[in-house]
């Protein structure tokens, strides 16, 4: 852990991302976040989650993951999405508290909180390491890293997008569809699921290209080898955009091309013994018993 100073008092520093519109959220954040204070740890949030409590120090988007020795994410799905982006690949463990509805990266309930990250502190815990996947557009600096997926997608007010599709560097097919996501194991039940992608273990490494609304007889999810390297190249004559967790990043204009791989950082999600993902499934999937 990092040494803190806080009131002559040695802590940890521990963040704290809220979901935008909650405010059980972020009356749980409050009383967390003051009892940790009072016992020397430091409590910091990005500025727009800083400013509606009265209890968290403000840090910027850049700097927040220095030092950091937990992250606290209260929300939902979304709100670990944004809590991963956050992160930008630090070395920090996520603590994922259920106050949305799908809870499928969450991992536990707003009346556990206290016990967790008490738990969490004294090491009574494990990690559960999930891949992300990375892309860059050509003649791009950034690189995209996403713990969901990579979305290459058709523009607002086209039918539809014609994009080349590549397998570590063999051409593979030329898709007229919505757009194609290229997903990560926690990524198949996300937009994937939706568009009738396979459910994949979130532990396991793969990757998984699926169509969106193909115009083509051929309309299955391929399963990739973690090492795979995918390129999808924008055809045809109509601009397309690339979305990254959901966010959309940049246009894409024909003959731009991202190539797809598995980053080099994962996400780091706190779990206490071994998480029963098909029970998860079952509850929010609506798959009861027979």
């Amino acid at each position: 852990m990092s040494d803190v100073e806080v009131n002559g008092q040695i802590g940890a520093r521990i963040g704290f991302v809220l979901h935008g519109a909650d405010d059980d959220a972020l009356s749980h954040a409050e009383g967390l976040a003051a009892n940790l204070r009072s016992r020397g740890h430091q409590v910091v949030a990005v500025v727009e989650d800083a400013n509606r409590s009265t209890q968290l120090d403000c840090v910027d988007a850049a700097s927040f993951a220095d030092g950091l020795d937990l992250v606290v994410s209260l929300g939902g799905d979304g709100t670990m999405l944004r809590t991963i982006r956050l992160l930008d690949g630090a070395d920090v463990r996520v603590l994922g508290v259920n106050f949305g509805d799908l809870g499928y990266l969450t991992v536990i309930e707003p009346d556990e909180l206290e016990a967790a990250v008490e738990r969490t502190l004294a090491g009574e815990h494990e990690i559960e390491h999930r891949m992300l996947i990375a892309g860059r557009v050509d003649g791009d600096d950034a690189t995209f890293h996403a713990l969901n997926d990579i979305v290459v997608e058709r523009s607002p007010g086209d039918t539809t997008v014609s994009i080349e599709v590549s397998i570590d560097g063999m051409h593979f097919t030329t898709y007229s569809a919505d757009g194609l996501i290229v997903a990560s194991p926690t990524g198949s039940t996300a937009y994937a699921l939706s568009a009738r992608g396979p459910v994949v273990a979130p532990t396991h490494e793969s990757l998984q290209l699926t169509p969106v609304s193909p115009h083509m007889l051929f309309d299955r999810t391929i399963v990739f080898a973690p090492q795979s390297c995918v390129e999808l190249t924008v055809g045809g004559h109509r601009n397309a955009v690339v979305s990254v967790d959901g966010h959309t990043m940049r246009s894409m204009g024909p003959g731009d091309r991202i190539v797809i791989s598995r980053s080099d950082r994962t996400a780091r999600l706190v779990t206490f013994g071994r998480r029963d993902h098909l029970g998860v499934l079952t509850s929010k999937l609506g798959l009861s018993p027979r």
